[in-house]
């Protein structure tokens, strides 16, 4: 794949293993409602696809939407205290996306996670990258794999679409990538399976960082 100007990274599961601070804050909001919690593993089959979905799935058969909406403004509160010692990048994605930038790609981030968490993270985390555009999830606003928000930093970063590459480690991003006319590259070391990944059909698929770096040299 020849280098595309613009990089548009999934967050959670592609550039930072932050599924210990979700699962910590997930079940401290479920034992508040006196609902039982789920180990990490199966809460890795929970996420991606928005809080709202997380939570749903996290709960038993029949629980209401009341209950739900309590459920995320719980868990909302209980991360704030917990995603920073439950978040940490993986290896090798700082100085890649350092390179990435220095190389004059314009990098980007487009997550489900809520807009604010989303900021934060990134501000903390990769404090030292410079990405052009941070969009998370925001109050009517449609969650990934609606291309709304790729297109939405496609034009922040002034390019078409298809001059981007969605980059991310679930089907929702491969999905987005598609809707929004853009390239994809699924990653194998996040939330979702690698035969899963694939059966969506990416453009092309990387285990590590190193092999993430070698795609986009070529």
């Amino acid at each position: 794949m020849t280098e595309p100007r613009g990089l548009i990274f999934d967050l959670d599961g592609t550039l930072v293993d932050s599924l210990p601070g979700i699962a910590a804050a997930l079940n401290a909001a479920l034992e508040n409602e006196g609902l039982p919690g789920h180990p990490e593993q199966a809460v890795r089959r929970f996420v991606g696809d928005g809080l709202e979905t997380t939570v749903r799935r996290a709960c038993p058969a029949g629980f209401g939407d009341t209950g739900i909406a309590r459920l995320v403004n719980g868990f909302h509160g209980y991360y704030a205290d917990v995603w920073r010692p439950g978040t940490r990048p993986y290896p090798g994605i700082p100085g890649l996306l350092g390179e990435l930038a220095a190389g004059g790609a314009a990098l980007a981030i487009l997550s489900n996670k809520s807009h604010a968490f989303t900021l934060e993270m990134a501000a903390e985390i990769f404090a030292d990258v410079d990405f052009r555009a941070v969009l998370g999830l925001r109050p009517g606003m449609p969650p990934k794999p609606d291309p709304s928000g790729a297109l939405e930093i496609a034009r922040d970063l002034a390019l078409d679409p298809g001059r981007c590459l969605v980059i991310g480690d679930s089907t929702m991003d491969i999905g987005t990538a598609k809707n929004a006319g853009m390239r994809c590259c699924a990653v194998t070391w996040g939330y979702h399976d690698a035969p899963r990944l694939r059966a969506a059909g990416p453009d092309a698929v990387a285990g590590d960082a190193i092999g993430l770096a070698d795609l986009l040299r070529r």
